[in-house]
């Protein structure tokens, strides 16, 4: 019976007993009453029976419900297991191929065919033993990279020949895959879309360099190559720094036992040995024996440093060319001049520094070999050193080149065998290579272990290398290949100016060309 019915059922019987006592039934209502309530009672037991009934059933069915589901989840359980087994075994057989694939074939990742792949790779090292080194270099990376790359190599004499070479190839639209440049050369030609950023290239998984590899690269020479926004317009490939040559052993005889600490030392040295050789019995050395003066940009930003100043401001992103550091200078290099201790060559001085015709000549350290088969020449055993610029109150400078190598935007394919090859070119071991062949600096400290030899056998080049720790840099200014033909220009009017208002004036017109140059440049 349903509790329903049960509920119904209840209802008639009361509804019985009290229709009874309304009619005056032959029972007795308390008798009535009695009767009634035990059928009900019976009614009562009979429904809970079937209630208990109905619950042991449902109860069955739960637990058989249950069972049936636990059963299944079990099955799905290990039908997931099974299929975990098969993935892991999957992956164990994958993985030996994985590791087995080649690295070096970096085309098929990439999905370029670099095979047959040409490079344009202008440089200036067309002379002297870094013309053989260079050669070498190439002829070993064409005949040994696994891809089938192909440099070639052309020389465009100096490195102001190289700008104006590239300058004329981006009109003509014939340019090179690669060149080297100068921080401010290959900011200006990224800008114009010409050098493509390697950004990409360096933290490339495949083709890049590594964080150790990226970490050994010197902060100085590589920061002038990023621009503000972060874009690295090239590495770099080695370093160097404008010094000054010394004959110490010249010094010596005139008197002096101790390198010039000062600029008025210095001033007083050179006017010494111009002096000697206007008043020996040699009229072939008149007018020579105290500095090579050349007031190329390099020069006059080292006296610039060795002065305490700078030629541009404080956050390196404009000029600075009329300040009071830099009428000192001019005042300085003037007054030089004027004492007759200065003299100019039609060509490099190596000559005359290796037959004491120059106490001091200024050179970037690159010229190092030059300036030892001068001396090999002329037969002459004179000491001579490299010096930092002396200023005023004792500091000491030297103007820091950090030379770059850059791609130049083509194809995807190009691009790709371009990087390879700059990422060759500037490895640690081919530029210990090179070193030895040009006697630049290392441009990272995992190449200097690997050139042990050759700083122990060229001790004036390993006084170069401590020297360019005083090293401060020329800015990166797109502009600032013009603007350094500039300064020499100024500079070249300050030895006619005539007294230091003229002097003043000269400056003040340079700092608006330069202001112009940039400009223009933007």
């Amino acid at each position: 019976m349903s509790i329903r019915k049960f509920a119904i059922t209840s209802l008639c019987l009361l509804l019985a007993v009290f229709l009874l006592a309304a009619c005056g039934g032959s029972e007795s209502p308390a008798e009535q009453v009695e009767e009634t309530a035990q059928e009900v009672e019976a009614e009562v037991e009979e429904v809970v029976e079937e209630v208990e009934e109905a619950v042991e059933e449902v109860e069955a069915e739960v637990e058989e419900a249950a069972e049936e589901a636990e059963a299944e989840v079990e099955e799905a359980v290990e039908e997931v297991e099974e299929a975990v087994e098969e993935v892991e075994e999957a992956v164990e057989e994958a993985t030996p191929e994985v590791e087995e694939a080649p690295e070096e074939e970096m085309e098929e990742e990439s999905g370029l065919d670099l095979s047959g792949t040409e490079i344009a790779f202008w440089h200036v090292w067309g002379g002297g033993s870094a013309a053989e080194g260079m050669a070498a270099i190439v002829d070993d990376f064409n005949n040994s990279n696994e891809w089938g790359i192909t440099v070639v190599p052309v020389d465009q004499g100096r490195q102001g020949d190289l700008e104006e070479a590239v300058n004329a190839a981006i009109a003509s639209g014939d340019l090179p895959n690669v060149t080297p440049g100068f921080a401010n050369s290959l900011a200006n030609w990224h800008s114009v879309g010409v050098i493509r950023p390697v950004n990409e290239f360096l933290d490339d998984p495949d083709f890049g360099l590594s964080a150790d590899e990226q970490a050994a690269l010197y902060a100085g020479p590589y920061g002038q190559g990023t621009l503000s926004d972060g874009t690295q317009v090239g590495i770099p490939i080695h370093q160097s720094a404008n010094v000054i040559f010394y004959n110490k052993s010249w010094a010596e005889d005139l008197g002096f036992d101790a390198p010039p600490a000062t600029s008025a030392e210095f001033k007083e040295q050179a006017c010494a040995a111009a002096e000697a050789n206007s008043s020996d019995d040699d009229p072939d050395n008149d007018g020579t024996g105290g500095l090579v003066h050349f007031p190329g940009a390099s020069n006059i930003a080292s006296w610039v440093y060795a002065f305490g100043g700078d030629i541009v401001n404080e956050s390196r992103d404009a000029y600075d060319l009329n300040s009071q550091t830099m009428l000192d200078v001019a005042v300085f290099l003037k007054d030089l001049q004027d004492s007759g201790c200065t003299f100019a060559t039609d060509s490099f001085p190596n000559p005359e520094m290796a037959t004491r015709k120059a106490l001091f000549t200024t050179s970037s350290t690159a010229g190092i070999p030059f300036q030892q088969s001068a001396f090999e020449e002329a037969g002459n055993d004179d000491e001579w050193v490299l010096l930092p610029f002396p200023g005023p109150d004792g500091n000491l400078a030297v103007n820091a080149f950090g030379q770059l190598i850059g791609v130049v935007g083509s194809s995807p394919e190009q691009d790709l065998a371009s990087w390879l090859w700059v990422r060759h070119f500037t490895s640690p071991e081919v530029q210990a290579q090179w070193i030895n062949s040009s006697a630049y600096f290392p441009s990272q400290t995992t190449t200097l272990p690997l050139i042990e030899d050759y700083a122990a056998a060229n001790p004036i080049w390993s006084l170069g290398l401590e020297l360019s720790e005083l090293g401060k840099s020329e800015p990166n200014i797109p502009a600032h290949g013009s603007v350094r033909g500039a300064i020499q220009d100024s500079f070249f009017a300050v030895a006619d100016a005539a007294d230091e208002a003229a002097i003043q004036a000269i400056l003040d017109e340079l700092q608006a060309t330069a202001e112009e140059l940039v400009e223009e440049s933007q």
